[in-house]
């Protein structure tokens, strides 16, 4: 694990970690993406950040499962080159966005019998932007895949944001200050936990 950190970190700019952002909706001009966005900018020269293009991913069937589809392969291969992963999910109906548990549930599986998943020991931290609910709902259905998986957790906590009807009307996200404080502590505890790997 030490080693191919180290590895990955040379073949970019022999300084910067790489971490890919997952994004739970794919709507193009989702609140969450912009979320991404927000959490790319606190990363801003510490690290290369890279939005996940998994929009192609098919729902998961056994049948179809070797060889892996182009855009599972693909999706595979960012994960596995990161070094960290932020995953930024709204909440459908109390519950994570159905898409992103096909997509985890992919990604989990090995790209051929016997192969490691890249998911598995990858550190990570979670965002998200939803209703009043701040999106608790959604985490919590997620924390039990990711923990199943061995995920590595930053040590900060999940930002949660809540958006306002006037969010929906103009479809922009507007984040306070400690909002963005938050995501700010949680770029700094993945950096920080990226560098003791």
């Amino acid at each position: 694990m030490e080693r191919a950190s180290e590895v990955r970190i040379a073949e970019h700019d022999g300084s910067l970690p790489t971490v890919l952002m997952i994004v739970g909706s794919l709507r193009k001009q989702s609140f969450n993406k912009q979320l991404a966005q927000l959490a790319a900018h606190a990363l801003a020269g510490r690290a290369n950040v890279s939005m996940l293009d998994w929009h192609d991913v098919p729902v998961f069937n056994q049948d179809e499962e070797f060889p892996n589809p182009e855009a599972v392969g693909a999706a595979r291969t960012a994960v596995a080159d990161a070094d960290a992963l932020w995953i930024v999910t709204p909440e459908y109906n109390h519950g994570m966005p159905g898409p992103l548990k096909n997509l985890l549930d992919w990604l989990s599986r090995p790209a051929e019998d016997g192969a490691p998943s890249p998911l598995f020991g990858k550190t990570m931290t979670m965002s998200g932007a939803g209703g009043s609910n701040c999106v608790r709902d959604s985490f919590a259905t997620l924390l039990p895949v990711l923990e199943f998986m061995k995920m590595r957790f930053a040590p900060a906590t999940f930002t949660g944001v809540a958006l306002s009807r006037e969010m929906f009307i103009s479809d922009t996200l507007e984040l306070d200050d400690a909002v963005k404080s938050a995501v700010e502590h949680q770029a700094d505890a993945l950096i920080g936990m990226i560098s003791e790997q």
